[in-house]
């Protein structure tokens, strides 16, 4: 109601001065630039013939007409802007306090929504977990958010210390591993931290991890296939028996990790670090491990058929002689030993 009597006002003002300014040009202004100086006497008026008098008149009427109707027409303008002004103020105000609107409804999404994984039943946990996956989509602002808030929950909902682990993660914690495995990584945020979780038997099969810190993590017999490992910190994980076939574990850090008996068929291993790493039976048959470091690491066993070694790092690897990896790998004048 201020704004519109606000600008009311305004265009009453602009209306009053519009009429002056035509009063004074269809009044004296138009007698000087007809060359008059002064207004006519009573003796000049007597000296006009009637159909002098006649045309005056209607010349008078003419112009009172083509004033009314240019005030009409200012009036009009003003007005029309004046709305078109009100509009665009009044839209601006209805988006600002619908986006304030959307802002309180996200933060009641996202309370409501936390406080369902703090809960003992499962169907509400999963609840709460689904529930914020759908506002990560919904708010990519709250975005990196949402998956530190899952990971956290991975974290602090491992198995206690000395407690039997179970040969695959519980619903809801699969649940979270299977949300933060298809999140969109255009999105940004930080890398996403699993470090000392219990994710043994998890089903991540082409998820997206990159990055990701899982240094002690125990993903032993995990389903990693075709996952996307890059730059990923696996110091000291254990992935015994895990499948990681056409996994992407391009420049990953895998010191020291348990990677016995585990399937690593074609993936992609480039620039990776295996710096004493226990490869004792793996199979890494056509595997990508161009340019890798598998210093002092343990091959025993390990299955290298037409595995590619150029330009690899395999100083004081044990389990397995030069001559053999040479028979059955595919080395360069670069490959070290």
């Amino acid at each position: 109601m201020l704004g519109w009597a606000r600008w009311t006002l305004v265009g009453a003002a602009l209306t009053v001065t519009a009429s002056m300014v035509i009063a004074l040009l269809l009044g004296p202004g138009a007698r000087r630039l007809a060359g008059e100086q002064h207004p006519l006497t009573a003796a000049e008026r007597k000296q006009m013939t009637a159909t002098e008098r006649v045309e005056a008149v209607n010349a008078a009427r003419h112009t009172l007409i083509q004033a009314a109707t240019g005030l009409v027409v200012i009036g009009g303008v003003v007005f029309t802007a004046q709305g078109l002004l009100y509009t665009a103020e009044s839209l601006e105000t209805s988006r600002q306090a619908q986006h304030t609107a959307e802002q309180g409804q996200i933060t009641d999404r996202y309370t409501k929504a936390v406080e369902q994984l703090g809960s003992a039943k499962l169907d509400v946990r999963l609840g709460g977990i689904y529930a914020l996956e759908r506002l990560a989509i919904d708010s990519p602002r709250d975005h990196p958010t949402v998956y530190d808030v899952l990971a956290a929950f991975l974290r602090e909902h491992d198995p206690q210390l000395g407690a039997k682990l179970p040969r695959e993660p519980a619903t809801d914690i699969q649940a979270a591993l299977t949300v933060i495995g298809r999140r969109n990584p255009t999105l940004g945020g930080s890398a996403i931290n699993l470090a000392d979780t219990q994710l043994r038997g998890a089903n991540l099969p082409n998820a997206n991890l990159r990055g990701a810190k899982l240094p002690y993590a125990d993903l032993r017999g995990a389903d990693l296939t075709g996952a996307d490992l890059r730059s990923a910190n696996l110091d000291s994980s254990k992935l015994r028996y895990a499948y990681m076939g056409n996994t992407d574990l391009r420049n990953a850090e895998l010191p020291n990790a348990d990677l016995r008996e585990v399937n690593l068929p074609d993936a992609d291993l480039r620039g990776a670090f295996l710096g004493s790493a226990d490869l004792r039976e793996a199979d890494l048959r056509d595997a990508n491990l161009t340019g890798a470091d598998l210093g002092s690491a343990n091959l025993l066993d390990a299955n290298l058929d037409n595995t590619n070694l150029r330009g690899a790092d395999l100083t004081g690897i044990v389990g397995v002689t030069e001559q053999a990896i040479r028979s059955r790998a595919r080395v360069d004048a670069s490959t070290r030993f």
